[in-house]
């Protein structure tokens, strides 16, 4: 952590990178201090193509937010996505060792280290491993089995793996940039974790980030999650479409895209209010009307939209989309276009929110954003583990993640945290 109890969450994104600045509050809360946006330059998909574009974003990202928070920052934890990133499920089972076959700290870490011992290939590490039930011989559906009696102790878990490279990438970037990683977290799953109630988390949720390059997915049942994935496609094909029909730069349709685009035409239909657009190249402005824009629109956001829907159908086996008791909640940038819930909610045929920041305290209105949440999360994920560092590693409802110095293998150490 850096000093004065300050924490640092930096979400590089492929259209933007956000630093967000926040302190521990004495009653273990968090109060964000500064946030600071910048574009992104440097990344694709998710992933870092550019060392030095991506540095520079994320120096200045951190620079805005210092300004902002009148602190100075030395470390952060930093979150990483992609289409490299997997989650699999998997199961551990040992035998209790103690001669009264009362269940310790040391069997939960044994269970959870046999859970762990899947084979990955040279190029892929293990982000988190994420406790969804434990069963105490026959016993299921358990969240903490501390002091329980038992012979067998089982462990069900969900693990979430990523590209080596593209985490050395990621922390060699922000090395250079002058700042310390203290650890690596899956954006997607920290995003997650802050616009969830538990109560959502329990009765079956879905939570989709749209990122400007990629589409993050994760699904929550009994609590945790079982299912992550990732579509190579986001806000900025959106973009690009425009573009492309409109023949306008890509900053110039962003902000259209932003200020009058909707994904749903119904809402928009009987707009005719007339937006002009400048001409290029010597070209004269054109006007076009909203409801033209949603309907250039619209069938790039159902495609990202039915993308996921088959990637969850394929790999999760997962088809009861009336039976998500907590519905769909759509968090990142994509979030802010108007209509993407209502688009959403036709698609998947389920109840459909946009996902905003909770549990912190200093944001202003207008901070209260979807697209923030992976940045805030990432603060959160942190005090989270900080506090749980100090009751000795337990309650960490994010399991165990990687922390990272500058030598990524070599340095790697693994955070043991529990449910509380």
């Amino acid at each position: 952590m850096s000093h004065d109890g300050v924490l640092v969450g930096l979400d590089v994104g492929t259209s933007k990178v956000t630093a967000v600045i926040a302190e521990l509050t004495e009653n273990g809360g968090v109060d964000v201090l500064g946030i600071g946006t910048v574009r992104s330059l440097g990344l694709r998909r998710g992933v870092v193509v550019n060392i030095e574009a991506t540095l520079r974003s994320v120096a200045q990202a951190v620079e805005r937010a210092e300004n902002m928070a009148g602190r100075e920052v030395q470390s952060l934890v930093t979150g990483i996505s992609g289409a490299h990133i997997e989650g699999i499920n998997s199961r551990g089972v040992v035998a209790v060792t103690s001669k009264d076959r009362e269940i310790t700290r040391i069997d939960i870490e044994r269970v959870m280290d046999a859970a762990r011992a899947v084979v990955l290939p040279m190029d892929r590490e293990v982000l988190h491993v994420i406790p969804q039930e434990y069963v105490v011989d026959d016993q299921k559906g358990i969240k903490d089995p501390m002091d329980m009696i038992g012979v067998r102790l089982e462990a069900e878990v969900h693990i979430v793996t990523g590209s080596v490279t593209a985490a050395q990438n990621l922390l060699k970037c922000v090395n250079r940039a002058g700042f310390k990683v203290e650890e690596i977290a899956l954006d997607i799953l920290v995003g997650s974790q802050i616009v969830l109630s538990e109560d959502e988390k329990d009765l079956g949720t879905m939570v989709i980030d749209i990122g400007g390059g990629t589409t993050n997915m994760i699904m929550y049942q009994n609590g945790a999650p079982f299912f992550t994935g990732v579509v190579p496609i986001g806000g900025s094909e959106v973009t690009s479409d425009l573009s492309i029909i409109l023949k306008n730069p890509l900053e110039t349709m962003e902000t259209l895209k932003i200020q009058s685009g909707s994904c749903y035409l119904p809402l928009v239909q009987d707009d005719e209010e007339e937006i002009v657009l400048p001409g290029v190249g010597g070209m004269p402005p054109t006007a076009i009307t909203r409801a033209e824009i949603a309907e250039y629109i619209q069938p790039r956001m159902e495609e990202i939209f039915h993308l996921v829907k088959e990637k969850v159908e394929r790999e999760a086996q997962f088809s009861r989309w009336s039976s998500l008791a907590g519905g769909i909640v759509l968090t990142g940038g994509g979030a802010l276009l108007q209509g993407s819930a209502e688009l959403a909610a036709e698609v998947f045929g389920s109840a459909v929110r946009i996902g905003y920041p909770m549990g912190v305290g200093g944001l202003t209105q207008d901070l209260q954003r979807p697209d923030l949440s992976t940045a805030i999360g990432l603060v959160l994920h942190r005090a989270r583990s900080l506090t749980d560092e100090g009751k000795g590693d337990r309650g960490n409802p994010l399991g165990s993640g990687s922390k990272s110095g500058g030598k990524l293998r070599g340095m790697r150490k693994w955070l043991r945290n529990f449910f509380e």
